[in-house]
C-alpha cells in the first residue's frame, strides 16, 4: 500500500483554504477539501503498515503551530501550493523515527505545503500563483495515510493517527 505521514489543518485553516478563488483554467484541476493535508514523509509502497505505526509511537514528537501563506506559489509550472511554515521540527521527528534502512530515506528536504492545484501536461498554475492567503493550525496528531489513485484524483484513507503533546 502506498503510505506517507501527514497532518491535517484545523477547519478554521481548511475555510482559509476553501475561500482562495478557483478561477476556470484550462487544464487545471483543484484539489478537493478531503484531500488538504500536509505530507511530514512520504513512504511509497509498504506491504505491512505496522512497523511505521510502531515507529510513529515510539518517536520523540511535540505539537506545533503550523502557519499557511504568505501566498499561493508553486512547484514548476503544473503544482499550485499555499506553503505551510512551523513543521521543520514535527518532520525532522518523524524523519528521526523512520531512518533507513528500515524505512526508505527521504526524498529530498522537507519543504511544508499543502497542493491547491494541479495542471495537465502542456498546462500551468504558474498564472494562479500569489493569491494571499493566511491562516495558522494547532498540530497535536501526526496521521499514517494510505493513498489510493482515482479517477478524480486521490483518495486518503487514515490508518493510524498519533496524539503529541
Amino acid at each position: 500500500m502506498r503510505l506517507f505521514v501527514a497532518v491535517w489543518p484545523s477547519e478554521a485553516a481548511l475555510g482559509a483554504v476553501a475561500a482562495l478563488p478557483r478561477p476556470e483554467v484550462p487544464g487545471v484541476r483543484w484539489t478537493r477539501r478531503t484531500a488538504w493535508h500536509v505530507t511530514l514523509r512520504f513512504l511509497g509502497e509498504v506491504d505491512d503498515p505496522a512497523p511505521v505505526v510502531t515507529a510513529l509511537e515510539r518517536a520523540s514528537l511535540e505539537p506545533a503551530w503550523a502557519r499557511l501563506g504568505p501566498r499561493s506559489a508553486t512547484f514548476g509550472r503544473r503544482v499550485l501550493i499555499l506553503p505551510v511554515a512551523g513543521l521543520d521540527a514535527l518532520a525532522a521527528g518523524v524523519d528521526a523515527a523512520l531512518r533507513p534502512p528500515a524505512f526508505p530515506e527521504r526524498d529530498g528536504a522537507f519543504r511544508g505545503h499543502l497542493t491547491v492545484a494541479r495542471a495537465r501536461r502542456g498546462a500551468s498554475v504558474r498564472p494562479l500563483a500569489g493569491t494571499a492567503v493566511a491562516a495558522g493550525f494547532a498540530v497535536d496528531a501526526v496521521v499514517l495515510v494510505r493513498s489510493r489513485p482515482g479517477p478524480g484524483g486521490h483518495t486518503y484513507e487514515v490508518v493510524h493517527q498519533r496524539r503529541i503533546g
